[in-house]
């Protein structure tokens, strides 16, 4: 219920991409929002104002004058209760509506008079039509205005052509909804965030891994990005869907993941070392299936992987680095050895046995002053609670 108590009004324009619109209502009420319905009448061509009252639970709006309203002004009075006005999907015609200030329906009078609520915009339409150069002008004068525009996407289109154009997809929007309203503790730094197991091969069709979700480490990348960081998250293999908002690069072994941060460390402002990295490598990989008729076993040989976390807190001139510990036992005591180890300035301590693949965290924070415990809760909540901490500890690059 990350949106509890915060006041949308959806903006629906004429466009295939409304039926996204009714799902993206249910989510955002899913999230805690109270959600309004505004329509224009192209809109009420693709879904019907009914539709969007029974998700809703409110009454919808596509009239200026309103007898709902006592004072006739629902233009007024909706743009004067909401947090923020969300147009999903925005039409070419009323990008231009809104670039050039047009007010002829109740939805582009009440984005002109809305005052300081903000505005965002997720645009829908034909590639040709996002592309043309009227639209690219209004776009220009739309983001000066400071109106948020969300998209579009790139992929195939109703008209049966492909390209950019395309209304966000519902959960990336939502993603885009919870950002605005987040904090932005980390605006404009630059992060980059290690995530997931390794997997380290024996032959081509068996490796060594760990129990690792990567559920930790997209949270937090996730987190980042809510808090206006740019997101750079090497990840290991995963079931988990990349977060929105956050470039992602795949690797399978340590060695891969080594070589995936060190070119981009330098362009980094943070590095946060989630990712459960294999200690060792199969030194004697085989190029060839290994077959189980060994007498005496299989015989493997094991070779260290490179400490990541060690070599990039050790750079000259590299980011300010965060730790992970995944312990068993002792935490206190091998947390804050390894952190003073590795020569990091926080790292983040908890027991395997308690968190690996498991949806909820019980962390510890570690820094020079000593050990600050954090509550169990979800790796969502737990991401958040941490990105607040890593802000209070940056003054050296604020």
């Amino acid at each position: 219920m990350r949106l509890q108590g915060k006041r949308i009004v959806l903006g629906l324009t004429g466009g295939i991409a409304c039926y996204k619109s009714a799902e993206l209502c249910r989510r955002l009420m899913d999230q805690g929002a109270t959600v309004t319905v505004v329509m224009t009448e192209a809109a009420t061509h693709f879904i019907t104002p009914t539709t969007m009252q029974a998700l809703s639970g409110q009454a919808v709006f596509t009239q200026t004058q309103d007898a709902r309203m006592a004072n006739s002004m629902a233009h007024i009075n909706l743009s004067r209760q909401a947090d923020l006005i969300i147009i999903a999907p925005c039409s070419a015609d009323f990008m231009a509506k809104l670039g050039n200030g047009f007010a002829d329906d109740l939805l582009s009078t009440l984005c002109l008079a809305r005052g300081n609520c903000p505005l965002a915009i997720a645009p829908a339409m034909n590639k040709e039509m996002w592309s043309n150069p009227a639209t690219q002008r209004n776009l220009d004068r739309i983001t000066q205005d400071g109106i948020a525009v969300w998209g579009p996407g790139h992929g195939s289109q109703a008209c049966g052509e492909f390209g950019d154009g395309r209304m966000l997809e519902v959960p990336q929007l939502i993603a885009e909804t919870l950002a605005f309203f987040s904090t932005k503790y980390l605006l404009n730094k630059k992060i980059l965030i290690t995530a997931g197991p390794t997997e380290e091969p024996i032959d081509p069709v068996r490796v060594i891994t760990n129990k690792s979700s990567g559920k930790m480490g997209y949270a937090i990348a996730e987190a980042a990005f809510n808090a206006g960081a740019s997101v750079y998250m090497v990840s290991g293999p995963t079931q988990l869907a990349t977060p929105y908002g956050v470039t992602t690069e795949f690797v399978n072994t340590a060695r891969e993941m080594y070589q995936a941060v060190m070119k981009q460390v330098y362009d980094s402002d943070i590095f946060i070392s989630v990712a459960a990295v294999a200690d060792w490598y199969v030194s004697n990989y085989s190029d060839q299936k290994q077959k189980k008729q060994h007498q005496d076993g299989l015989k493997l040989e094991f070779a260290p992987n490179p400490d990541i976390l060690a070599e990039v807190a050790a750079l000259d001139n590299g980011p300010w680095c965060v730790g992970f510990a995944a312990e068993t036992e002792n935490l206190s005591d091998y947390a804050q050895a390894k952190r003073k180890r590795k020569n990091v300035p926080l790292l983040v301590g908890n027991l395997a046995q308690n968190v690996m693949n498991a949806d909820e965290t019980t962390m510890i924070l570690f820094d020079e002053h000593g050990e600050e415990p954090l509550p169990t809760t979800s790796k969502t909540l737990a991401a958040q609670y941490l990105i607040q901490a890593i802000a209070k500890r940056l003054p050296s690059i604020k």
